[in-house]
């Protein structure tokens, strides 16, 4: 099996039940680097990289959606309570954070377990986003109450 993504660099080869994975900017180097997941190969002279793949034992484009909003004043609780359950609804989510930019404003970051993920949820961000658009103000430039910006990982430190 060969599956080739040239618009993230992923190439994925399985060979006698060996995979060779080729990624582009997957290693701390932030060089293009050959690595052998699960026979021990390091990553030519990057461990680290060899490291995290045998830890996993797989691989996965993990994916980041951040979100930023503006909040009405008093409507902060409403806003934070709609966010309180969405690791239920939101499949393929890892891990999400809030955090407060400044007077009413947040910004969410979401860690996906893949883009396919991301996407997949995009009904479920929806309804939780119609579940407290009311505590939004525009952000103005044409944006609505949302700024959201979604992409695959390119590096990882620590």
């Amino acid at each position: 099996m060969v599956l080739v993504n040239r618009s993230f660099g992923i190439k994925i080869c399985n060979a006698k039940d060996e995979f060779s994975i080729f990624l582009r900017f997957a290693c701390t180097s932030g060089f293009d680097a050959l690595c052998r997941a699960g026979d021990g190969t390091r990553c030519q002279g990057y461990p680290n990289c060899s490291a995290e793949l045998n830890k996993r034992k797989e691989v996965a484009m993990v994916a980041f959606n951040v979100v930023r909003f503006k909040v009405k004043p008093g409507m902060e609780t409403a806003f934070l309570d709609a966010h309180r359950h969405i690791a239920e609804s939101w499949a393929g989510l890892h891990h999400a954070n809030i955090i407060k930019t400044g007077e009413g404003r947040y910004c969410i970051i979401a860690e996906w377990e893949s883009l396919e993920a991301l996407a997949a949820s995009h009904p479920q961000m929806i309804a939780t986003l119609d579940s407290f658009r009311e505590t939004l103000e525009d952000l103005g430039g044409g944006l609505g109450v949302t700024d959201a910006v979604a992409g695959p990982v390119v590096l990882s430190a620590k």
